[in-house]
């Protein structure tokens, strides 16, 4: 019997159990922020394509500026197609702050060979660039056009006074007016964007992957084993080892938003990430950190927890307050009697 006889009799005798799947309006918003995401992957290839011709005429200017595809950079590039070479006048076309602390930087990065064949394929990876960048827009406009109408308040329902400041959107954030207030109506009034490493871009893919009913997944532990982010293991016997989730898209866009806070100065979930980092290395850390973050998105879809930041330096006395109980009782065990030592001034 082959594999799908076999699926179709247990299907037939009703053992098997459906997967996940979501409702119509979320799979199309999935399919358009899929393709956007692919155009956004095909656009970097491009820009290092301008690199390569950038850097086969000697040209530097990408090593200095923070984004060759930034305004400044832009102009610079569209100025070298155009004819210009004197750096001077491409220096005046960027920004003030880099005119002011990058100037003799600028310049000498602009001196190059300028070889027609170079050019020729710089010209073409602008193009190029500039066509996806087209692309995505035309799918921000068919995301938006699936998206419900906000309200005419600006502030999102059911959201404290107490609330984080509005970050500007990164750079690949779709460009969609009151995306935070939608977001927000679509999650049955829960703010998402409080959460930590939760933007506006990050909720909306998230729910176009796993869409808005949460209670699909009974428990967060089903919801993180979904993802492919809950450790697994296989056990036959007396023998068990521990097996590799794969995790899926929902689970891969926890851990991009988990590495955000690697580096955070005031986040509990950033010292979290450094003390798993310590022990067990910066992957495992990765992957624990965002199961967490699945666990609060989960928590405050279903439940409609709100979400608190306690703090970096509540964190380590919580760890510190841990440390000092597991030792009293490792003292315990062995007979012994802990004296702490004079605090010196």
């Amino acid at each position: 019997m082959k594999d799908c006889q076999w699926g179709a009799t247990l299907h037939a005798h009703g053992l098997l159990r459906a997967g996940f799947v979501p409702p119509a309006h979320i799979r199309r918003l999935q399919d358009y922020l899929r393709l956007r995401t692919d155009h956004i992957s095909s656009a970097a290839a491009h820009v290092q394509h301008m690199q390569k011709a950038l850097e086969r005429m000697n040209i530097k200017l990408h090593e200095v500026i923070s984004s060759l595809t930034g305004a400044s950079g832009l102009a610079v590039v569209r100025a070298i197609l155009g004819g210009e070479r004197n750096p001077e006048q491409l220096l005046a076309l960027c920004d003030v702050q880099i005119q002011r602390a990058k100037a003799q930087r600028v310049k000498e990065s602009l001196r190059g060979t300028w070889a027609e064949e170079h050019l020729f394929a710089l010209r073409q990876a602008l193009a190029s660039w500039e066509h996806y960048q087209s692309q995505i827009a035309e799918c921000d406009r068919q995301v938006e056009a699936l998206l419900p109408a906000a309200d005419g308040d600006d502030t999102p329902p059911h959201v404290g006074a107490k609330t984080k400041p509005h970050k500007r959107p990164g750079v690949n954030a779709p460009e969609i007016p009151k995306l935070r207030q939608i977001l927000a109506q679509m999650c049955g009034g829960q703010d998402l964007t409080r959460l930590p490493a939760h933007t506006e871009y990050s909720v909306l893919q998230i729910v176009g992957e796993v869409g808005t009913d949460l209670t699909k997944w009974a428990t967060e532990k089903h919801f993180t084993a979904w993802t492919g982010l809950a450790p697994g293991s296989h056990q036959s016997g007396k023998r068990r080892r521990s097996v590799r989730r794969n995790r899926n898209r929902a689970g891969r866009m926890f851990c991009v938003m988990a590495r955000s806070l690697a580096r955070s100065k005031d986040i509990a979930l950033g010292g979290f990430y450094r003390r798993m980092a310590a022990r067990r290395g910066g992957l495992v850390a990765n992957i624990a950190l965002a199961r967490k973050l699945a666990i609060l998105f989960w928590r405050v879809m279903v439940k409609g927890t709100d979400y608190v930041e306690q703090g970096l330096a509540k964190y380590e006395a919580k760890v510190l307050q841990t440390k000092q109980r597991a030792l009293r009782r490792l003292a315990r065990e062995l007979g012994q009697q802990l004296v702490p030592l004079p605090t010196t001034t």
